[in-house]
């Protein structure tokens, strides 16, 4: 009996454990057909597919989605030919380049030029082209570069002193993307008129200098001189907006050469919340904005001593040759004396974003690289305000009675508008009997109410009022206090002379009013620039260093010029 139990047993489990390798190996091979199909489905899908399951904010800082195409085939044959383009383009950069590299020159050196100029046996490599649809009759194709190459160049370095440094330029590494336009269309062969180049984008620009048979660092200062002078002269010299015009078919093509089109005008106003970079004390910050990145043509802003919000109001005008693709850098920096100044944050503005004679009031966040803007650590914010005014918008006019003050585009538009735009065409005098305007009026400031305000008091309340200053006259005016209220609401009017419109500011501070004292609870700085442009408006205004709330503020400008004989 013993027996026959235990045989039914073992068939039992013997059966059981059959038909549970069977089901087992029956689902390892469903799970392999359906990961065969998941991988030949990953295989066909497109760019535009994974762009459809997930958002760019899913994707890592290094996935790239490009549009350009491959170009295997064209660094084949150019790696046949190099021998011959080498020998050809050493020749025609030499000569384009040295002039630039004298303009460019240190004030150290008595002369700088090539002595040897080579670009070695090693051909760059295209990395991808694309073409660009920007609506212009003519094609526009980027040709994107890499090129880690072994050239040949010896920069002849003299001094003030008779003394020749051979400085030899050696590992350049260069990644950028190159621009080319054949424009205009035309029905002859090869069915465009020219060629126009450019550095569009320079990604990486690499070099090292050694002497050589010496150290170039026993000249103090020599290395980073030259650096800046190469560096000066690569951009001013082919990088966009600048262009190489090269005629096919003989014309006329200067519409195709750099041209200026317009300026900016770039209000300055303040930071906020910058990163300390300082051990003892706070950051010593300043500005430097450019369009161009160009030692003449970048401007500075004075520093600010031991301030994380500072307050510049400073103006800054700049030269736009391409609204479309140029945009504004910022860079606050913290001075450390007369050691290299320490950068705390950069921003940028596209130009494209600016409409034509309208104040733009931006606040920027800064962030460490420009090139990587998923920079989630807050390193401040910067304050700008924008006027793009395109060439024959403004009238050009010159202040005769202060010659050695170049007017503004900005103080160009109101001083257009004040003299009833009959004097558009640069005739200064002829309006008004040879008498200036200046931008001087009257400010009502209307503060309405204030929303949300953060409590003061140990009852979770405030007494809040508001001071009023401005800035240049330092006159002030206070409203009264509304008692126990974190929506108080005023609608008193208070009204300023105000001598020069354009460089004034308006200080608004909230503060809790107690029997002892009084608790700050915030402000806002505001520039007449908006109220100058409009005559009148109304908006709300959030409390910097304040945890929460808004200030909703009426201003009217009432204009009174003046015309002094």
């Amino acid at each position: 009996m013993s027996f026959v139990a235990g045989l039914v047993i073992g068939l039992v489990v013997g059966l059981a454990l059959i038909v549970a390798f069977v089901r087992s190996e029956n689902a390892r091979s469903k799970h392999r057909s359906d990961l065969a199909a998941t991988v030949t489905s990953l295989a066909r899908m497109t760019v535009e597919d994974s762009r459809k399951l997930l958002s760019p904010e899913y994707y890592p800082s290094w996935v790239v989605f490009s549009q350009r195409q491959k170009l295997t085939w064209l660094n084949v044959q150019l790696e046949k030919i190099w021998p011959y383009v080498n020998e050809a383009a050493s020749e025609l950069i030499k000569a384009n380049v040295e002039p630039v590299l004298e303009q460019y020159r240190p004030v150290i050196l008595a002369s700088l030029t090539f002595s040897k100029f080579t670009l070695g046996t090693v051909a760059p490599q295209f990395t991808g082209v694309s073409i660009i649809e920007d609506g212009s009759e003519g094609i526009t194709m980027e040709l994107e570069m890499q090129w880690d190459g072994n050239p040949n160049i010896v920069l002849d370095i003299k001094t003030y002193l008779g003394v020749g440094l051979p400085v030899q330029v050696k590992n350049i590494g260069f990644t950028g993307v190159f621009r080319l336009i054949f424009r205009p269309l035309v029905d002859e062969i090869p069915c465009f008129g020219a060629v126009c180049f450019s550095l569009r984008h320079k990604k990486k620009l690499d070099f090292t200098l050694k002497v050589v048979g010496g150290d170039i660092s026993t000249i103090p200062g020599l290395s980073d001189a030259i650096e800046s002078t190469i560096r000066d002269a690569v951009e001013d010299s082919i990088t966009w907006p600048v262009r190489k015009v090269i005629p096919i078919i003989p014309g006329d093509y200067s519409d195709l050469e750099l041209k200026p089109v317009g300026k900016l005008e770039v209000k300055l106003v303040q930071a906020k919340e910058l990163t300390n970079k300082d051990i003892i004390g706070k950051s010593d910050p300043y500005a430097v904005l450019y369009v161009r990145p160009l030692r003449d043509k970048m401007k500075k802003s004075r520093t600010i001593n031991n301030q994380l919000s500072p307050v510049w109001n400073e103006h800054f005008e700049f030269v736009i040759e391409d609204l479309a693709t140029q945009h504004l850098t910022v860079k606050i920096y913290d001075d450390e004396g007369l050691q290299a100044a320490e950068l705390i944050g950069a921003a940028q503005v596209q130009l494209s974003e600016l409409q034509p004679g309208k104040v733009k009031d931006v606040w920027l966040k800064l962030v460490k690289d420009l090139e990587i803007q998923r920079d989630t650590k807050n390193r401040g914010e910067v304050h700008l305000e924008l006027l793009y005014c395109p060439n024959g918008m403004q009238s050009g006019l010159i202040n005769p009675f202060a010659q050695k003050y170049s007017m503004t585009s900005l103080e160009k538009v109101f001083k257009n508008g004040a003299d009833g735009g009959n004097n558009m065409n640069g005739n200064v005098g002829e309006g008004n009997n040879g008498k200036d305007v200046i931008v001087r009026g009257v400010l009502s400031v209307t503060i309405i109410s204030a929303e949300d305000l953060a409590p003061a008091d140990l009852m979770g309340k405030a007494d809040p009022y508001v001071v009023l200053t401005m800035k240049k006259t330092e006159s002030k005016n206070k409203t009264r206090v509304v008692n126990e209220c974190l929506n108080p609401a005023w609608n008193q009017t208070f009204d300023f002379v105000v001598e020069d419109g354009l460089h004034d500011m308006l200080t608004l501070e909230l503060w809790d009013h107690d029997t002892f004292g009084k608790d700050y609870m915030g402000r806002c700085i505001l520039t007449l620039t908006r109220v100058l442009m409009e005559g009148e408006y109304k908006d709300c205004f959030p409390l910097d260093g304040a945890k929460s709330g808004k200030l909703n503020v009426n201003l009217k400008w009432t204009p009174q010029p003046i015309y002094r004989i």
